[in-house]
Order: structure tokens, then sequence, then C-alpha cells
């Protein structure tokens, strides 16, 4: 071997050692950097007419297993999905009660119920008593109340994950966008032969931080694209040209593009339907078209079920035991309880309130003519005092379990709820208030209790996951050191071998001159 061939070896010995330190160094720098996949710098030797002449750089690779990744994607739209739900509901929750017999609670809609109940039975033994009386008044507001409460905590929330859904969209086009414009670059500089795993590792980042706003996979082109796709495979497009369009019509990164929806004020009546005129509440469109039951999990998903199926639910289950609540006490000759104003409350299920229930719990309240003049109670319709006529008729009746009592008309509504016709409230009609009202607060606490549940169950599994892909793509520090090391050494005798050519070079030199 001459020496300009042991000169170009080392030399090619020494560039290659500065590649791989500057890999090493790039994976330490990053090791605390949450979803970085450690690189691996890649080389070979270059031979010529089969000789050995040096050393050549090859592509970085990075570590990662794609199907640990996307199942780990896919978990992190599970656990953002729950952890929205969880917190959403808490807010319910913390105004429900409990209808455990050991939390002692007394704030449950039975319970205060039980409380209406009760003072109308004292009442009965001193239908005279102005005490008894108010008291009959107090508790009858202080349930109104409660469901009043319950009903605007249920548009609140709705509300919220609206104006959540709103900006989660605008946060999905960013980092689709984002992808978009890291691929584009991928992509040349894979034409051009360049190194691309900074790159790679940056959009991968991206990746996982959409994977919490919705339930995404993803895969790559040979050329060096990523497609990004639904849980169900739509296809959400990250630079126009991937949809046959030009990408001069957008800028990218982009918060407005590909997806598109618009702000909504929610109220009881409020719903979203795909393809109905008449819905109040803005799908979410690609390319014109609607693709809102397409985006499922993370936090989108989440607010979009939180807003058109949970809270909507919850709403008719509470404007149904209100119907009932004012149909079974009227029935029984007392209307304690109206609709806050001078019409006639409706029965149709559909419909918003008077006309119908729909938004009924919000409106519900005490009669002004009790509560302005509770010793009416005890009068009957000839102006007598002390009558316990009405009272004895709605603790045997209003109160009543029997099929007389709880059935046809009186029957609490349960299907054919809300303003599309298509909820129900998971229980059935035929039961007592009191059973009614422990259904109702029963049937949310378990809503409450299995997101809080699951939560718990699905973040165990993210960090086994977490755990699975740090083995794989996370960063140990001290294998990073040790290559630094044993690569320092590599480096000294490299250099060695390029100063001994050097000495030779200058010593043949000096022999010729």
């Amino acid at each position: 071997m001459d020496l300009g061939s042991s000169l170009s070896i080392a030399t090619s010995g020494l560039n290659a050692i500065e590649y791989e330190l500057s890999v090493t160094s790039q994976n330490v720098s990053n090791s605390g950097t949450t979803g970085y996949v450690s690189a691996t710098a890649n080389v070979s030797s270059a031979v010529a007419a089969g000789q050995g002449t040096g050393i050549k750089i090859d592509a970085t690779t990075l570590n990662i297993s794609p199907t640990l990744q996307k199942a780990l994607y896919s978990q992190n739209a599970q656990v953002a999905s729950l952890t929205t739900t969880s917190n959403s509901l808490a807010a319910v929750s913390a105004l429900q009660g409990s209808t455990s017999a050991d939390s002692g609670s007394t704030d449950t809609l039975s319970d205060l119920l039980g409380n209406v109940q009760s003072a109308l039975t004292s009442l009965t033994s001193e239908p005279t008593d102005s005490t008894s009386q108010s008291t009959v008044i107090a508790d009858a507001q202080s349930l109104t109340s409660t469901i009043n409460t319950l009903s605007s905590t249920y548009t609140t929330q709705r509300q919220t994950a609206e104006d959540s859904v709103v900006s989660t969209v605008s946060s999905i086009n960013s980092d689709l966008t984002t992808i978009g414009s890291l691929s584009k670059q991928i992509m040349t500089l894979k034409a051009a032969g360049a190194d691309t795993s900074a790159l790679e590792n940056q959009r991968l980042g991206i990746m996982s931080d959409l994977s919490s706003d919705v339930s995404v996979t993803f895969s790559e082109t040979s050329s060096g694209d990523m497609v990004v796709r639904t849980a169900d495979g739509t296809e959400l497009p990250t630079r126009p040209d991937q949809i046959g369009q030009s990408d001069t019509g957008v800028t990218l990164p982009s918060t407005t593009w590909p997806l598109s929806t618009s702000d909504s004020t929610v109220t009881a009546d409020s719903y979203y339907a795909a393809g109905d005129s008449n819905s109040s509440i803005a799908g979410i469109t690609l390319n014109g078209q609607d693709i809102t039951s397409h985006l499922t999990g993370g936090t989108l998903g989440a607010n979009i079920t939180l807003r058109d199926t949970t809270y909507p639910q919850m709403q008719a289950q509470l404007d149904s035991f209100s119907s009932t609540l004012m149909t079974r006490f009227s029935n029984a000759g007392l209307s304690l309880f109206t609709n806050g104003s001078s019409t006639t409350q409706g029965t149709s299920t559909t419909e918003e309130t008077p006309n119908g229930i729909v938004g009924l719990s919000a409106a519900l309240s005490v009669n002004s003519t009790y509560v302005d003049t509770p010793s009416l109670l005890t009068t009957d319709s000839s102006g007598s005092t002390g009558s316990i006529t009405a009272i004895t008729d709605v603790l045997g009746t209003a109160f009543g379990t029997s099929s007389a009592d709880v059935s046809g008309s009186l029957a609490a509504p349960s299907d054919n709820l809300g303003p599309t016709g298509n909820l129900s409230t998971g229980y059935s009609g035929s039961q007592g208030l009191v059973a009614l009202a422990t259904a109702l607060t029963s049937n949310q606490a378990s809503t409450i209790s299995n997101a809080s549940d699951n939560l718990t169950s699905a973040t165990a599994v993210q960090t086994t996951l977490q755990t699975s892909v740090s083995n794989v793509s996370g960063v140990n520090v001290d294998d990073e050191m040790s290559k630094v090391v044993a690569l320092q050494n590599a480096y000294t005798a490299n250099a060695k071998v390029v100063t001994a050519v050097q000495s030779m070079f200058t010593a043949l030199l000096d022999a010729i001159n």
C-alpha cells in the first residue's frame, strides 16, 4: 500500500469518526427530549478494484420499531381522550352527589326529592303551620335549583367541548402541515443522497403530538413522504399535492388547512348532524366533505363525543325527569312545579320548552303562586284552609310506585328524546319519582366512574408501551458515552497514521532535495 492510499484511508477514517461523534452527541443532547428516537451512525468500507480505499459514510438510521411506535400513538390517543372526558365530567360529579349508601352524600336528586316528600308528610300533621308550609317551598326550591345548576353545567361543558373542538382542529392543521413541510425537505434531501435523520426525528415528534389530538396512523413512502390516516383509514393530507392540488395555494405550515370548522354557540336544543341543514353546530370538513365521524380518539374525538352524545343524553335524562316531576304533581292536584312562564308546558320530546321538554330542566321552578303564598298548599278549591287533600294525593300518587301512578301519560319519557329524537334515558320511565331520580344519578355516575377507571387502565398500558418503545428507540447515555471513548481512541489511532504518513512524505521530500 503506498503512502497516498494510507493517507486517504486514515483521512476518511477521521471524517467517519467525526460523523459518528456528531450523531452520538445529538443522541446524548436529546436524551431527555420526549419522543426523541435515537440515531445510529452507519459507515462501511469503501472498496475499489478489490482493495480497500477508506471509510464510506452511509445514511444515518433511526432506531425505531414501526409496530411499537404506531401502538404507542394509538394509546396516546386513548389516554388523551379519557383524560379529556374525565376532566370534563368532574364538573358534573361535583354537583350530583353519590348514590352510595355509605358516601354520606345528602345532595343527590333523590335526597332533595326525599326532602320535599318529608316536608309534605310533616305538613299533613300541621297543615296550618306557616313554618311547615315554608319548609315545603324551601325544599322544593332547593330541588329545582340543583336541577337548574345541573342543566347549566351540561350546557357549559358542552360549550367548552365545542370551543376545544375548534381550537384542536387548528392544532391538528398545524401538526399535519408541519409534517408535510418536513416531508418535502426529507424527500429533497433523500433524492440528493443527503442525511435526513434529524428531520425524520423532528417529524416523528410532531406525529407524537398529533396522536394526542386525534387517533392516527402513518406510513412512509419510498421517497420519504409520510402519509397520515385516521383510525378508520381516512387520509389526512399534509400538503395539497397529496390530494392532487397545488402546493402554491397554501402556505405551510397552516392552522386553517386541511380541516375546516367554525365556532358555534351551544344551547339545550343545539345539535350536530352531518348533512342536516338545520344542524346548529358546524361539522369538520376536509376539501368540502364532512369527516367529523372519522375523527375519533384523542382530545378532538373526546370533545366531539362529549358535545354530541354524553352531555345531550344527560340533558335529556334531566329534562325527562323535570317533565315527569311537573306532570305527576299536577296530575295529583298540586301544580307545585312550572316551566317558569305563563305558557302551558308541552309534552313533545323533541321541541324546546315550553312547546316541548327539551331544555325544561333549565327553566324548571317552583310555582310563584305558592312561593308568594305558601298557605295555598293547604287551601282547597272552596277557599277553606287546613286542607290536606292535595298533599295526601301528591304523597299517594305523585310519589306512588303502582302501575297506575307510573305508566301511560305518567311514565317518564325514555325514548325519542332530544332535538333530533335520537336520545334515550337508558332506563325505564315506569318508576316512582325517587327511583327515577336515583336511576338518573346512578346512570351518570356510572359514566363518570367508567371514564376514570378506563383512564387508569389506559395510562398503565401507555406506560408499558412507552417503556417498550424506549428500550428500542430511547437513548442509553452510558452506551453512548462508551461509544465516545471508543471513537476517541479510533480518532487518535487514525491521527497517528496521518502524522506518520506526513512525516514520511517530509522525509521523502528532504531526501529528494
